[in-house]
């Protein structure tokens, strides 16, 4: 197997090597490498130029059972074909006797899919082909190759557009860029190959004419789904593709079981795993390896990234990344899970929380407006609003412990590290710096005290001021028409 990746894609506009770009969760080459995959090949070469090191580096991390050969000069198909072919018989896998066919495919076509270059291979091995290669019918064939079949149905040649004459232009099935070929003819062609062309490369459309030349039989495989050829060498291109890919993985997940309310709007990469029943509303989008089970509901307006929710979760306008959310638990609005945070069964991380480093108990709840960094929070606890878990001091990260059917008051600051033991409570907006023993009430505040006057004599000009006087000249009036004198409490 060789895959061609060693084009420098100029009409990207970008410093990313063109099949380093992505689509669902994975590069252009990662898909195009799943797709060679299918066909259990015994060695795969991927040709590498521009960005060499970093598609060399990324190979290494997703596919480090593929092999790298440098085309040192971007000298065409053909010769991209011819190192990878040297490189393969330099390295012991390629012989003349006894290797099977070698398919080449191109690495910027991430919609082609494995059943295709299954098919592709069966029809080379079952016809008896020197050459098999993959080709389309289009609507428009402007600008493409056109296939010439013979009398047999077998290819006679392939015409460049430029070079077409009006009979031949009428032709509406193209070269796809995809073959099979037997090694021994082919390493003959591609030792046959010149410059002598426009371009000054070599074609590897001219090993097929070079071994028509030679009486060899040539066949083409038509496509059954034309968007599998489809290349990616500009940004509009790539969002094509992209949008492609992304009806195909929803049509399979809404025909295994998966409700869609908008499927226009739902993104799903490819390694995601959902189970029937699962209800994604409008604009979720599910990266990475990210699981969701039976029953749950993810969205609206929520992304997941590495996540796993289970059965009868609801995940509501809410951003996660390398969470678990447990079965029944309920998250957002406007809620932000980070890597580490656990939900238990049950629970709640309500609207405008954010979690990071925590494992929230069954049956626990954190509303609303609240922080909770890496804490432990037992079952059944309820955390007020406006707590804030108050777990760095500048230097490191602490945690904090609270127990079971603990009551945190709102607006409650828990300096880390700190123990809340089981059924303990902590008054609303207390700071709580030292651990509560099981059962007791934790209170951090000071005593209130009201300055009486204070208004009048420091915001006299104001509208406060103004207020304050009517409703004190209402008090006076009350208390004289009940008989009842105003209260001094607090007078100070």
């Amino acid at each position: 197997m060789v895959i061609l990746a060693a084009g420098e894609g100029t009409r990207m506009r970008s410093a990313r090597p063109k099949v380093l770009h992505s689509i669902a969760g994975r590069t252009l080459l990662q898909h195009v490498i799943a797709a060679a995959a299918a066909v259990e090949p015994a060695h795969v070469m991927v040709v590498v130029g521009h960005g060499k090191d970093e598609v060399i580096a990324h190979l290494d991390e997703v596919a480090p059972w593929v092999d790298t050969v440098v085309q040192q000069v971007r000298a065409g198909t053909g010769n991209a074909v011819r190192v990878a072919m040297d490189a393969l018989i330099r390295g012991g896998h390629l012989t003349l006797e006894g290797s099977g066919p070698v398919i080449v495919l191109s690495g910027d076509t991430p919609l082609l899919t494995g059943e295709t270059v299954r098919h592709l291979l069966l029809t080379h091995q079952t016809q008896a082909a020197v050459g098999t290669l993959l080709s389309a019918q289009l609507r428009d064939p402007a600008g493409y190759g056109r296939i010439v079949r013979d009398d047999a149905g077998d290819i006679s040649a392939i015409v460049e557009d430029k070079d077409a004459d009006l009979v031949v232009r009428a032709i509406d099935e193209i070269n796809a860029g995809m073959y099979v070929f037997e090694v021994e003819q082919l390493l003959a062609a591609l030792s046959q190959l010149t410059t002598d062309n426009a371009q000054g490369e070599e074609y590897l459309t001219d090993v097929l004419a070079s071994l028509r030349e030679r009486s060899h039989r040539l066949i083409a495989e038509l496509v059954t789904d034309v968007d599998e050829i489809l290349g990616v060498n500009d940004l509009v291109q790539l969002a094509q593709a992209a949008a492609i890919m992304r009806d195909r993985i929803n049509e399979g997940w809404m025909r295994a079981g998966v409700a869609m309310i908008d499927p226009a709007s739902v993104w799903i990469d490819v390694d995601v795993d959902l189970e029937p029943d699962v209800v994604l509303m409008p604009q979720t989008h599910l990266v990475g390896p990210t699981s969701v089970a039976s029953g749950a509901q993810i969205g609206p307006g929520t992304t997941l990234t590495s996540c796993e929710v289970a059965a009868d979760a609801m995940v509501r306008h809410t951003v996660a990344e390398l969470a678990v959310i447990g079965p029944r638990a309920t998250v957002g609005p406007f809620t932000y899970l980070r890597p580490g945070t656990r939900l238990g069964a049950g629970s709640k991380a309500g609207a405008y929380v954010e979690m990071k480093n925590a494992d929230l108990g069954d049956g626990a709840k954190v509303p609303h407006l609240s922080y909770v960094g890496d804490a432990t929070i037992g079952e059944n606890s309820n955390i007020g609003a406006a707590t804030v878990f108050v777990n760095y001091d500048g230097v490191a990260k602490h945690h904090t412990v609270v127990g079971r059917d603990v009551r945190i008051g709102s607006d409650s600051m828990l300096i880390a590290p700190v123990e809340i033991a089981d059924g303990a409570y902590t008054a609303a907006g207390s700071v709580i710096t030292d651990d509560v023993p099981p059962g007791a009430m934790a209170v951090g505040r000071a005593r209130q005290r009201n300055i009486t006057g204070w208004v009048a004599r420091r915001r006299a000009d104001t509208a406060s001021a103004v207020s304050a006087h009517s409703a004190e000249e209402a008090l006076k009036s009350t208390s004289s028409e009940s008989g009842i004198p105003a209260s001094k409490e607090g007078d100070q």
